[in-house]
This record gives C-alpha cells, sequence and structure tokens, in this order.
C-alpha cells in the first residue's frame, strides 16, 4: 500500500504588505501630496471638506498610519509635547487638569508623551528627555530644571520649555501655579476662626512634597507676625496612622489641623471620630481641593477650593511659543526666560461645619 507522505508544517502566513501612502491615493482618487496635506492636518493648502473625508476613510480601509519618524524630518521638528512625571499620585482635582491638557494638545496635532523620570535628577532629566527630541516640555516641579537642562532641551530642538511651580528658571517660560495660595487661605482661615496652634499634614508618599512644601509654607506665612504656631504633622495614606497621629495629637496641643487636602483630611476625620474626637469642638479639620466627598461627611469638611484655569488654556500656550518661541509678552504677560505675570490658579476658603 502506497503510503501518502507527511505534509510539510505549513509556514507563517504571508505578511500583508504595509499600506503606503500611495495607495491611500489611488483609492482616494487624489495626489500623494493631498494625502500628507490631509493626513498631517496641514492648514497652509486649502482642502475641501469631501476630500478630506474621502482620504481618512481611504487610510481607514487601508490601515495606514503615518510615519511619526518621516514626518518629523520633513517638518525639521517632532510634534512631541513631553509631560515628566516622577512619582506625582495627583488627585481628582489635578488629574482633570492634566486629562483635559492632553485631550487639547491631541487636538491640536500633538504626540503628548508622558515620560517617568523616576531617579532622574536636573540636568540628567534633561538629557534623558532631549533625546526624544520634543518640541516642548511642561515641567510640573517634580525635576528641579536648572537653566543649563533649559539650554539642552532648547539645543535638542525644544522650542517651548514651560515650567510650573513658583520658582522660575532662566531661559524656560514660568507659568504660576502657586501651592502656597493654598496653605496661606487654610492659615486664614483657621486664625480668624481663632485656632492659634495650627497643625499641617505632610503626606508622607513620593511626590507629594511637590504640593505639600508649599502648602505647608503657606500656612507658616499667614501665622507670621501672630501668636499662632505651626506644627508639621507626618502621614502616610493609611488608616494605622491616621490612628496613630489622632493618639498624638492631644501630646502636640494641636486645636486645629490642616490635612493637606480632602482625600487626607477625610482619613483622618475617620480616625478622629472613631477615637471620641469632636470636630470642631476638640480639633478643627479643614481640607483642600473642595472635593464632593468633602460635602459628604459629617460634619462636612470646610475645604479650599482652588480655582484652575483650564488644561485647554496651557494646550494653547504650548501651541503660541511652539509656533513663536521668541514671543515678546503676550495677552497674559508671559516673556521667555522671565517669570510671567498670570497665575494658572487662585483659591479661597470655604467654611462648613468641621472649622
Amino acid at each position: 500500500m502506497t503510503q501518502t507522505p507527511p505534509r510539510p508544517p505549513a509556514g507563517p502566513p504571508a505578511r500583508r504588505p504595509v499600506p503606503t501612502s500611495a495607495d491611500v491615493a489611488r483609492l482616494a482618487g487624489v495626489s500623494r501630496a493631498t494625502v500628507s496635506y490631509v493626513l498631517n492636518n496641514t492648514s497652509a493648502v486649502r482642502i475641501s471638506e469631501p476630500t478630506r473625508r474621502r482620504v481618512r476613510e481611504a487610510a481607514e480601509e487601508l490601515g495606514y498610519v503615518p510615519h511619526a519618524a518621516a514626518r518629523s524630518l520633513r517638518a525639521g521638528r517632532t510634534r512631541i509635547v513631553l509631560l515628566p512625571t516622577a512619582h506625582v499620585p495627583v488627585g481628582p482635582l489635578y488629574g482633570h487638569f492634566l486629562n483635559e491638557l492632553q485631550w487639547a494638545l491631541r487636538r491640536l496635532d500633538y504626540t503628548v508623551v508622558q515620560y517617568a523620570s523616576m531617579g532622574l535628577r536636573g540636568d540628567e532629566a534633561a538629557r534623558a528627555w532631549a533625546e526624544l527630541r520634543p518640541v516642548a516640555v511642561v515641567s510640573f516641579g517634580a525635576v528641579d530644571l536648572t537653566p543649563f537642562g533649559v539650554d539642552i532641551l532648547k539645543r535638542s530642538g525644544a522650542r517651548a520649555v514651560i515650567t510650573l511651580g513658583t520658582r522660575p528658571v532662566e531661559g524656560a517660560h514660568n507659568v504660576v501655579m502657586d501651592q502656597r495660595r493654598v496653605g496661606a487661605c487654610a492659615g486664614a482661615h483657621l486664625l480668624e476662626r481663632g485656632y492659634r496652634r495650627l497643625g499641617v499634614v505632610m503626606p508622607e508618599e513620593p511626590g507629594l512634597n511637590v504640593f505639600s512644601a508649599p502648602r505647608l509654607e503657606g500656612v507658616r506665612g499667614a501665622a507670621a507676625g501672630t501668636d499662632a504656631e505651626v506644627v508639621p504633622l507626618p502621614l502616610a495614606y493609611t488608616e494605622e496612622s491616621a490612628a496613630a497621629l489622632t493618639a498624638r495629637l492631644p501630646s502636640l496641643g494641636v486645636d486645629a489641623v490642616f490635612a493637606y487636602n480632602d482625600e487626607y483630611a477625610s482619613l483622618l476625620l475617620r480616625a478622629l471620630l472613631d477615637a471620641g474626637v469632636s470636630v470642631p469642638d476638640d480639633t478643627a479639620l479643614m481640607g483642600a481641593d473642595d472635593l464632593l466627598l468633602g460635602k459628604l461627611l459629617r460634619p462636612r469638611l470646610s475645604t479650599v477650593q482652588v480655582d484652575m484655569e483650564t488644561g485647554q488654556h496651557l494646550a494653547e500656550l504650548v501651541d503660541r511659543l511652539v509656533g513663536d518661541p521668541d514671543r515678546t509678552p503676550d495677552d497674559h504677560g508671559h516673556q521667555a526666560g522671565h517669570a510671567p505675570g498670570h497665575d494658572l490658579m487662585a483659591a479661597r476658603a470655604i467654611r462648613r461645619e468641621s472649622t
């Protein structure tokens, strides 16, 4: 009996050719130049909306994706906006702001890259960021930029280096996001209510010192020249740490606590009530950021409402600076290399039952 020889093992399926802009042009019935203008969102050439739609539909049907590196070579720069991060956990308020910023930048045709900068400092971080050749960097202060670091970024092609914080950096475009104002509002409110020994929660979680240290400074500023004392209170975001701090408060003589934000205030409030401490009769308590959570607690939480400009505003500033990095002071009082007159946030105290 004749045996059928075994079939050779099937090889990998043939790879489909990668679609090109020429394929898109043929399917859409337009030139390759038109495909490039449409998919690169070029505004210098007027193309009708039906043609734009036809090109996009053809690209989607073929699975064509423009080559970012090739586009960067043609343009002479990337469209990357770098948002460095370094152990910075953000609450709902800042999370919403960052999400809005990223969406707005994307609508302006930028590619947003969050860079994990853990373990990097100063000029070392700037060199690492520069390797990606970003067209702009927006630093939230987790890494201390230096003038030399800014120069590294600009020589690598960054047309805009924006810092958000209280300390201007030479060569960068500084936008004020002054957390001291939050602490100053809280301190002034507690002092007006008659409290004189103010505890200030300092979160132990990595990265939050960027926000908590200026808030402590703001409380100290509000208390300067009065008979009040300010006591830093380290606190981890755990029930055990909150219970331990609650047990220490009587020996510290603290009569009011600014708990950094509403989340830490909620954690501490639970521990105080569990220990039989009356709020505000025994110890007043105040948060910040005016989260819905604070309104649902009993007693309702006094807080500092932080009014931030939209992420859209910051995205538009990035776009203006990319277009003209040496622009003179604009309608917001900014000037490259100088501290601006414009502040990205404002704050005001809201009194509720906890104070």
